[in-house]
């Protein structure tokens, strides 16, 4: 009898279990249905929170490093029960310590990794347990190749523990755990076989001739100077001959600006070789100088401010206006220029006063003495006294004042 005339039969003959049963499959669809929606979002949970931030090569070496250790505990197994005697809860409880003792000292190794940025004894702990997971479990291997692949197998799982422990560590602190001396890069750079830089061929054969240009005429010129004979000389002269032929040929140094002044300054180097001994470079231990305090700085500007006045005293003196219209037109240009310098909180020097406008040295000291006993220049100069200590003498520099400044009877400096 077919199956469904078999539930036709049953459900007719039995309504009532066909009932229950029926209400019963509904339940379990409905448990199943919330059971596979909670594992759903769980593992969604669990993928956004620590698969999709990794990168994939993470992934891939997590994944084969836990088939490597499942082989691992498989032969763990075989050899609790033929070679130990373990069975039932025993067997189950204790096959796989070396495995999670491995997977313990890994994860600690991680930690200290991020923490102090080297593995520590934990990360010889996981080879050194993996070794002994992989000897121990290819002992009750049946045939050379299956001891062989128990070894491999915690030794891969190792090996991509290892890798993905040396790129999370490249990329946390930047840098490689070691640079070994001797590669094949440096071995082929040694030999001559390889090129240290990005130079293409062409580069490298101009360089090559440039220089043989500039030996050539370093030789030529040493031997010049040391007077050698004439016989030499020719062969010099013959030798820098062809090299300059060679390199106007093949290099375009005839034309190429920039060629033409790095052979400029090959030779320049080779030229001036012994000017080096006579170099006197800072030695790199000594002490910085200390920059020059305020009151040196200070000190410095008046002795330059005396300095500058003395030049223009011993300079020919300016013919004398006698003009009357000509002296009020440099009074008034010499007042300006005062009433300009006093609002940016700046008074003038006599010497700046007289380079400015065009009048004698002592002109415009008289004119300074007159307009600093006014209130506004007044009060800049008691402010450069209390705050600096600069006590005028008609050369002290500009001050600035951050804020308002108040004449002698307490009124604003500005009325």
């Amino acid at each position: 009898m077919p199956p469904i005339d078999q539930i036709t039969t049953f459900a007719s003959d039995h309504p009532v279990g066909t009932i229950v049963l029926c209400a019963v499959a509904l339940v379990v669809l409905g448990l199943a249905y919330f059971a596979l929606r909670a594992t759903y979002r769980v593992g969604e949970r669990f993928f956004q929170r620590f698969i999709a931030p990794r990168p994939t090569e993470d992934i891939l070496t997590i994944v084969a490093a836990s088939i490597a250790t499942g082989v691992s505990a498989q032969g763990m197994w075989r050899f609790s029960g033929d070679v130990l005697g373990f069975d039932g809860p025993l067997r189950l409880l204790l096959f796989a310590f070396i495995e999670v003792a491995v997977i313990t000292s890994a994860v600690r190794a991680r930690r200290n990794m991020r923490e102090n940025y080297a593995a520590g004894i934990d990360g010889v702990a996981v080879w050194a347990l993996t070794g002994l997971s992989a000897v121990l479990s290819s002992m009750d291997a049946r045939s050379l190749a299956e001891a062989m692949f128990r070894l491999a197998a915690p030794l891969v799982a190792a090996w991509l523990w290892e890798r993905g422990m040396r790129i999370e560590r490249h990329r946390i602190t930047g840098r490689h755990r070691i640079n070994w001396r001797i590669t094949p890069e440096r071995a082929l750079v040694r030999i001559g076989l390889a090129e240290v830089s990005d130079r293409t061929a062409s580069d490298v054969d101009a360089h090559r001739r440039l220089t043989r240009v500039a030996l050539a005429a370093k030789r030529a010129r040493a031997l010049r100077a040391t007077g050698a004979s004439d016989r030499k000389m020719r062969a010099a002269l013959a030798r820098l001959d062809r090299a300059m032929d060679q390199a106007v040929e093949h290099t375009g140094l005839a034309v190429d600006t920039e060629r033409q002044e790095a052979l400029l300054r090959q030779i320049g180097a080779l030229y001036n070789t012994s000017t080096l001994i006579d170099l006197k470079p800072p030695v790199p231990w000594e002490p910085e100088p200390e920059p020059p305090s305020a009151a040196m700085s200070l000190a410095m500007s008046l002795a330059e401010d005396e300095a500058e006045e003395f030049k223009m005293l011993d300079a020919p003196a300016a013919p004398l206006v006698v003009n009357t219209a000509q002296r009020a037109t440099l009074l008034r240009a010499a007042r300006e220029y005062w009433d300009s310098q006093i609002e940016r909180k700046h008074v003038p020097r006599a010497a700046e006063i007289a380079r400015e406008v065009g009048v004698p040295l002592h002109t415009a000291r008289e004119y300074r003495a007159l307009w600093k006993l006014e209130p506004r220049a007044y009060a800049l100069i008691e402010a450069a006294y209390h705050e600096h200590g600069i006590i005028d003498s008609g050369i002290f520099p500009a001050v600035e004042v951050p804020e308002r400044i108040l004449a002698v009877n307490g009124s604003s400096a500005n009325h």
